[in-house]
């Protein structure tokens, strides 16, 4: 039956009523970002912005990625979904080809609130094959570069690079034979030489277009921003490499994997190879100090320039007094290993690939300048928004594994904290996959089990790991064989997951089953 045209208008101011109630939404993503943040507690850190982010909301110290490589985490932010369930492991996945009918994040928020949904740098993983998600945004997003050079000497004389074709999907089947670029380059340059200090730029414009829409109609807004650096390479303007003495700056304390760790759980080179001057076929631990230096360097400089842009963007956010009705979210896509193991990049199930920042503000929610212990997941983030917005809970139809952690922003009282809680677990779940393999873990907040198995083959088969992160912190040892019981109570709590899916590189590249001899790591320089 046709409605009368007076209750159609009527329907439609209802809804624009309700829209112009609802809180706006800033999520701000950032590629590579550990907790190497002042508000995490790291002195050589050069954050003030992320500071005083941290200080207005909650932050999240127990806070972890779902799969530490970048597309699979954010189809895990986006979706709301492990990437065991979903089927989407790799950098090359296609959402749309598993889950053609997913609502995302954006998509949620555009259908049950009237959002006008908006998308600035990197929010989806576009490179490797993989042209993210553009449908899920209510205008097309405003992509930037994520490999970028400003000096053509940092190129071979402005080449295209191994990096820069594989993240802008060119000649990706000639990849090996392309020249590899600079890991660093540090020119005195403005900020917006690079595409981090453009992106903000472009948020701050939306922004502005976004007040005026709000003063015109109501429309509240969804803004994702997304930002590169201290993502390879680490290009970043000098005054942020002047911030910091390299001579000063923290050096892994292990340069070898944890003793007794099977050697699916370890990795080679990777990413870090395919820049120079990298030696392309040598173990991390085995870098030069000079380089080591060099690199943990570039990492804390691009962490400080990547500060100074998200700066801009909550600033113009104050100025254009959205502050007081726009929720704040920041989130890293995963870790980053620095030397540690004698890894660089991500990639494994270990704590420094998998341990994200995660500061949420909530205005009249919130209870600024507080933290956390309670671990949450990046699953975690999408249910957490849609609630804080009032709006329906998440439904799919893809899985849903994330659980609102809202309560964890008011400062409730333990006992009323544990019961607003207790349909969220008191650990955090992610997972790796190597080759057929794949590596489920379950972190508390003392202890991670990780258990590698093929999907589907007995639990028998699996070999696990089990680190106590009180009394082992850097991981040196793995300590499965030494507290059988903590293995059961652990592997009991991983078996009420469901199995995962079989990863869509099947056996390429299967690991050798074999264990590594228990001797003690040696310590580097600090």
């Amino acid at each position: 039956m046709t409605r009368p045209y007076w209750i159609c208008l009527g329907l439609a101011a209802l809804a624009q009523t309700a829209a112009a109630e609802r809180p706006n939404v800033l999520l701000i993503l950032v590629d590579d970002l550990k907790p190497t943040l002042g508000c995490y507690g790291d002195p050589h850190a050069k954050t003030p912005n992320l500071d005083a982010l941290a200080a207005r909301g909650v932050r999240f110290d127990h806070a972890y990625c779902n799969q530490a490589v970048c597309a699979p985490s954010r189809f895990n932010l986006m979706l709301g979904s492990h990437s065991t369930r979903s089927g989407l492991y790799g950098l090359a996945s296609q959402l749309r080809e598993l889950w053609p009918r997913a609502v995302t994040l954006p998509q949620h928020f555009a259908r049950h609130g009237g959002y006008r949904t908006e998308s600035v740098g990197k929010v989806f993983h576009v490179g490797h094959g993989n042209e993210g998600d553009p449908g899920s945004f209510t205008v097309p997003p405003h992509h930037e570069k994520v490999i970028e050079y400003v000096d053509p000497a940092s190129t071979g004389g402005g080449r295209l690079t191994r990096e820069e074709a594989l993240f802008t999907n060119q000649r990706l089947g000639e990849i090996r034979s392309l020249p590899r670029g600079m890991a660093w380059e540090s020119p005195d340059v403005d900020d917006e030489a690079y595409a981090d200090g453009r992106v903000a730029t472009e948020a701050v414009v939306r922004l502005r277009g976004a007040k005026q829409r709000l003063e015109a109609d109501g429309t509240p807004f969804f803004l994702a921003v997304g930002f590169v650096r201290p993502h390879l390479p680490f290009s970043a303007p000098k005054k942020y490499w002047d911030l910091h003495d390299p001579a000063t700056l923290p050096q892994a304390r292990t340069d070898s994997p944890p003793a007794g760790a099977p050697v699916v759980a370890d990795k080679k080179g990777g990413e870090i190879a395919a820049y120079e001057p990298v030696p392309e076929d040598t173990p991390g631990g085995a870098f030069p100090e000079d380089l080591r230096r060099r690199l943990v360097h570039g990492y804390y400089a691009s962490s400080s320039y990547v500060d100074a842009q998200i700066g801009r963007v909550i600033a113009a956010l104050d100025e254009l007094g959205l502050d007081e009705s726009t929720i704040v979210a920041l989130w890293g896509d995963h870790g980053f290993h620095l030397g540690d193991h004698g890894y660089w990049t991500k990639h494994t199930n270990y704590e420094e690939a998998t341990r994200i920042p995660l500061i949420l503000v909530a205005p009249g929610v919130t209870r600024a300048g507080t933290g956390t212990r309670w671990p949450v997941s990046t699953v975690d983030l999408f249910p957490t928004l849609a609630e804080l917005a009032g709006l329906p809970a998440p439904q799919g139809p893809q899985p849903i594994d994330g659980v609102s952690v809202a309560p964890l922003l008011k400062g409730l009282p333990d006992e009323q904290l544990h019961r607003e809680m207790a349909q969220h677990p008191r650990h955090a779940f992610h997972a790796f996959p190597r080759g057929s393999i794949v590596g489920r873990a379950i972190r508390t907040e003392s202890h991670r089990l990780v258990e590698w198995k093929e999907p589907g083959a007995a639990p028998a088969t699996a070999e696990i790991e089990l680190y106590d992160y009180e009394s082992d912190p850097f991981e040196s040892r793995n300590l499965a064989e030494d507290f059988p019981g903590r293995v059961a109570e652990l592997r009991a709590i991983l078996a009420t997951y469901p199995e995962a899916l079989p990863s869509a590189r099947g056996g390429a590249g299967k690991p050798k089953r074999a264990r590594r001899a228990k001797a003690t790591p040696q310590p580097t320089s600090q």
